[in-house]
């Protein structure tokens, strides 16, 4: 795929123009947005980038197009993932509706920025060393495993960063607005704002760590990699506050992903071993017999996991929610 250098600098400058636009536009003044407004921009940002992948599709050939679509489809739900953490984070901190969307889009920025220097690192291993294909593969099994059976519900206000933060700054105990710092009685004081986006911030380099060797075992086109990031979070402030109360319901999304980590590990494991160089696995000699796994048998896995995993939590929590409701009702009675 040919990416100039040209195209790299449009393609930031639009991407950074979209998120300028986003803070002035609805940021700025602190609201707390309409399911109509979160439906209509997150309706935009996802058609938005299924044009994209058919213009690549079209412009590069339709096996680029295939690792486009694997790619943002995978980091989309990453981000999902991640929505289910920042809705534990703006509990924890009990941050007013009203500012959650500031937060969400420092947070989401920071996670761009991160993401982005992430790619660029795993770029230029993937260049130097084949070897990297057994780390990242590595990696990715290890957090499969943490995805499905790690636990999601440890306090984010209350961690050592956190508490690190409370022993060294003072910290008001109620909001100031938007500020992140507030002078009273002529001492400077940190307000939870700072430390909700402090957090977030730390959030968000856990899931840069996971979201760029997952990318990079579909494709290994850096601008693929950047794109597909860079889409999966445009919108995604909005449809946090679209499906704020289906998260709940998406019980099984942690064991989906865990499947598409774990399987994209697998293939890079398979795809370490056919451009294997390691003296001491085969002699330092390709695995040849190993079969590669095509691109679009990637994209169906996914996105057939991905429904299933939906579907699944729909039909569970459907199902509980009747039992709840009889229950309370016999207690009242």
């Amino acid at each position: 795929m040919q990416v100039t250098p040209l195209i790299w600098i449009i393609t930031i400058a639009v991407t950074i123009a979209f998120f300028v636009y986003e803070f002035f536009a609805h940021v700025r003044k602190p609201h707390e947005p309409t399911i109509g407004e979160s439906a209509r921009w997150s309706a935009f940002y996802i058609g938005l980038a299924l044009l994209f992948g058919v213009g690549i599709g079209l412009v590069s050939g339709w096996d680029f197009g295939g690792q486009y679509f694997a790619g943002y489809l995978t980091e989309k739900v990453l981000s999902v993932d991640n929505l289910f953490v920042f809705l534990l984070l703006m509990t924890a901190f009990a941050v007013p509706k009203a500012y959650q969307q500031k937060v969400l889009m420092i947070g989401i920025i920071i996670a761009l920025v991160l993401r982005g220097a992430f790619i660029a690192v795993g770029a230029t291993l993937i260049e130097s060393y084949s070897w990297v294909f057994y780390l990242f593969g590595a990696l990715l099994l290890v957090l499969a495993w943490r995805q499905a059976f790690g636990a999601h519900d440890s306090d984010p206000s209350d961690n050592r960063a956190m508490r690190f933060i409370r022993r060294h700054l003072p910290v008001t105990e109620e909001y100031h607005r938007d500020r992140l710092t507030v002078k009273k009685d002529g001492r400077r004081f940190v307000t939870p704002m700072l430390l909700t986006i402090i957090a977030i911030s730390l959030i968000d380099v856990v899931f840069a760590v996971d979201s760029i060797p997952a990318i990079y075992g579909l494709t290994s086109e850096a601008y693929i990699v950047f794109t597909a990031n860079a889409f999966a979070l445009m919108g995604l402030r909005q449809l946090f506050f679209l499906i704020g109360g289906l998260l709940e319901r998406l019980v099984y999304l942690s064991q989906g992903l865990a499947v598409i980590l774990g399987f994209i590990g697998v293939k890079l494991v398979f795809h370490a071993l056919h451009v294997n160089e390691l003296p001491f696995i085969n002699g330092g000699r390709p695995v040849e017999w190993i079969p590669e796994i095509p691109v679009w048998f990637s994209l169906v896995f996914i996105g057939a996991t991905i429904a299933v995993a939906a579907i699944a939590s729909l039909r569970k929590t459907r199902n509980e929610r009747p039992a709840e409701v009889t229950t309370g009702e016999a207690a009242q009675r």
